[in-house]
């Protein structure tokens, strides 16, 4: 390590945080540690007679049987301070050191959720900015090549223009789903008691057309349960998982939608019949932007990775928990557990 690592080190926030919490140690051990040593010096200083008792006896502190007595007695009092004093400095040096590492690792402890949220917010920046260039690139693209024409057909114009008005969709959905993500971070969700089956029933509603158009046979198993819900944030949650589903599934598959109690939580598993998850992919299938690469090369589907995202928002916000599994070669599992009703 250089002496520029260091200073750098020095420099962070980090250490700045850390020096801040050991000077609150330190000045704690240190006004512990006086007024400890005042007290305990007062207290050896008891020890020596006290004038009154030779006053009482009628003797004289300062003759030549009693000095010995009160020299003695004061040098004890002087070692026992001198060793307190003793004690009290190596135990301060003690607990800066101590005192140093904690600071420290209170400090990263502090900072790791704060680095975590900002690193997120930087890659959520650069990721959007890659997004929006995108369809951007492409339309500017599309319309430089049509300035350099001399001249252009209506045949022609037509094609430019269904390009533009494709990448401009584009873009609409993507800063579409943007605002909706952004909004959910802050938004309140009004828990009460739901049907499962209606919040299922609304979330195929919303999905009902794309359903129709792939041919897809929807198998819906959910029994009668009640959870602790927003039907309609829910419904949007399932949705979205729905939608997933069906964008990899086979024209004329099957995706199963089913339900069970797993003790406070009641379990919906959508099920699909395409291609499944990379077990590499799974760590990440949820973190805004990702597409998974297996999928994404072999299928070319729409998306920008936001929609998965923006469900595991809504779940947490159910205090619920959302996962995915690969079905063995055999398609996608995506689970959501929201916990049960109490009021039957």
């Amino acid at each position: 390590m250089n002496i520029q690592s260091i200073t750098s080190f020095f420099r962070s926030t980090t250490a700045r945080l850390a020096a801040s919490y050991l000077i609150i140690i330190m000045l704690m051990s240190v006004g512990f540690s006086i007024v400890f040593y005042n007290t305990s010096s007062r207290e050896l200083g008891r020890q020596l007679p006290p004038p009154e008792l030779y006053r009482s006896q009628r003797l004289d502190e300062n003759d030549d049987f009693n000095r010995p007595v009160n020299d003695f007695f004061q040098a004890r009092i002087t070692e026992g301070r001198q060793a307190l004093l003793e004690r009290l400095i190596l135990l301060n040096i003690v607990t800066l050191v101590a005192g140093g590492a904690l600071s420290y690792l209170l400090a990263e402890k502090t900072l790791r959720p704060i680095k975590k949220n900002m690193e997120a917010q930087e890659q959520f920046v650069s990721d959007a900015s890659h997004e929006l260039r995108t369809p951007l690139t492409a339309l500017l693209t599309t319309n430089e090549v049509a300035l350099r024409r001399k001249k252009i057909t209506d045949t022609q114009a037509r094609e430019i223009f269904e390009d533009n008005v494709t990448e401009i969709t584009k873009l609409q959905s993507l800063t579409a789903s943007l605002l909706r993500l952004a909004q959910r971070e802050n938004e309140q969700v009004s828990l009460r008691a739901e049907s499962v089956q209606d919040i299922v029933l609304d979330a195929v509603n919303h999905v009902v057309k794309q359903i129709q158009a792939k041919d897809i046979t929807l198998h819906d198993t959910v029994p009668k349960l009640m959870v602790h819900a927003d039907k309609n944030s829910l419904a949007q949650a399932i949705a979205i998982i729905l939608d997933n589903a069906i964008k990899y599934s086979e024209i004329g598959s099957e995706i199963t939608v089913s339900g069970s109690t797993q003790g406070r939580f009641v379990a919906v598993a959508i099920t699909d019949n395409g291609p499944g998850i990379a077990p590499a992919d799974l760590p990440y299938i949820f973190d805004r932007f990702y597409r998974a690469d297996q999928t994404r090369n072999k299928r070319q589907t729409d998306g920008y990775g936001i929609g998965l995202a923006l469900a595991r928002k809504i779940v947490d916000q159910h205090a619920g928990e959302l996962s995915a599994a690969d079905a063995a070669g055999k398609g996608a599992v995506f689970t959501i557990k929201i916990p049960l009703s109490k009021n039957k």
